[in-house]
């Protein structure tokens, strides 16, 4: 490619210019920008972006990249960066990335330049490319899901590191025969955030979950219950909090909170592992705080949950419990569920133990008759 403006989806790319630099220091110094970008300068200085325009960006397009500055097509003021790095010449294989600045973050702008750039890279002769984001970076994979890009999977410590530590990241990739528009998502968002019958609320599990979802987790009788039955430590539970987001967005879980819908409270955890997509089978699973037991919250979270799923495409639900939990399979009868069957030995127990499952089925059409 060559350092022409490109205009379309109404962004303009254009070479990076010496008046761009208040606003690449404005851009880069951002703590998300470094948090996700580790491999930039820290602290991000006026030098530093001097450096960038004068001759990162110039070397990037000698090396068979590109570097566009991102700007508004009205004013031509600087809203963020994107650029190409190539991976491979024989097979036409680059990496796309970019940064906004934060004061026109949320206005579209990265999809816009995602959109325009990849176009302009594959009407020049690329065959794939693939956007690398931070596993925590919600909005970028959201970015990437517009734009036409499919998630491939997770790139072991692929990140820069930054204090010695490296990162895993998420892979997501375009063709340059994919066909146009948005990646349809496995797991789509929920109805306005959240499922709701006024008595129990469902909303996607996030980072200021962890307190409830660790004491929860740590409970003798949920662990139990666990695979393997060991207590998680705060880290993981944090971490999945944490990357609820990206997961479903990837299409492999629904990870969710159950709130009491009166108080807003936490009141347990509920989640949908989309094992099987190619047969539109997936597994649920949900425990509840001790506070909340005995007042059929459970039993209208697994109800919102399921006619969710079936509204979503899913065919079939299934379940599993340990044959002594008598009140987690009185729940799944009570929302619909049949019994399928005992699996000898299917779950690993304590001290190298088996455990017997049983299994519990719901299909879609169960919910019609």
């Amino acid at each position: 490619m060559t350092p022409e403006t490109i205009e379309a989806y109404g962004v303009r790319l254009r070479p990076f210019r010496p008046a761009d630099a208040p606003e690449v220091v404005a851009g880069c110094a951002d703590p998300e920008t470094r948090r996700f970008i580790p491999a930039m300068p820290d602290p991000y200085t006026a030098r530093s972006a001097h450096w960038w325009i004068t001759e990162g960006a110039p070397a990037a397009w000698a090396a068979g990249g590109a570097a566009y500055a991102i700007a508004d097509r009205d004013t031509d003021r600087l809203l963020g960066g994107i650029g190409l790095t190539p991976i491979s010449d024989v097979r036409g294989h680059l990496e796309i990335g970019y940064w906004v600045v934060p004061a026109a973050r949320g206005r579209g702008v990265a999809g816009a330049a995602t959109r325009a750039l990849s176009a302009a890279a594959f009407a020049a002769g690329a065959a794939r490319l693939e956007l690398l984001t931070h596993p925590e970076n919600g909005a970028s994979q959201r970015v990437a899901l517009a734009c036409g890009y499919r998630h491939e999977g997770v790139r072991r410590a692929a990140s820069a590191p930054r204090d010695g530590v490296r990162h895993d990241m998420v892979a997501w990739v375009r063709l340059a025969d994919d066909p146009p528009g948005p990646t349809a998502r496995l797991l789509p968002d929920l109805p306005d955030g959240r499922l709701t019958d006024g008595v129990v609320t469902l909303r996607r599990l996030g980072p200021a979950d962890a307190d409830p979802m660790y004491r929860l987790h740590s409970r003798p009788e949920v662990v139990a219950n666990r695979v393997p039955p060991v207590a998680p430590d705060r880290v993981s539970i944090e971490r999945r909090c944490w990357l609820a987001e990206s997961h479903w967005l990837a299409g492999r879980s629904a990870d969710l909170a159950i709130l009491d819908a009166a108080t807003g409270a936490v009141a347990g955890g509920c989640a949908l592992v989309y094992d099987e997509p190619t047969t539109g089978q997936a597994m649920l699973g949900y425990s509840l705080l001790p506070e909340a037991r005995g007042r059929g919250l459970a039993t209208r979270a697994v109800g919102l949950v399921a006619g969710w799923s079936f509204d979503v495409g899913l065919a079939r639900l299934w379940a599993g419990t340990r044959p002594e939990n008598v009140a987690s399979q009185r729940v799944l009868t009570k929302t619909g569920f049949q019994r399928e069957g005992l699996l000898r030995g299917r779950l690993p127990g304590p001290d190298g133990t088996r455990v017997d499952s049983l299994i519990f089925g719901l299909l879609s059409t169960d919910c019609t008759n």
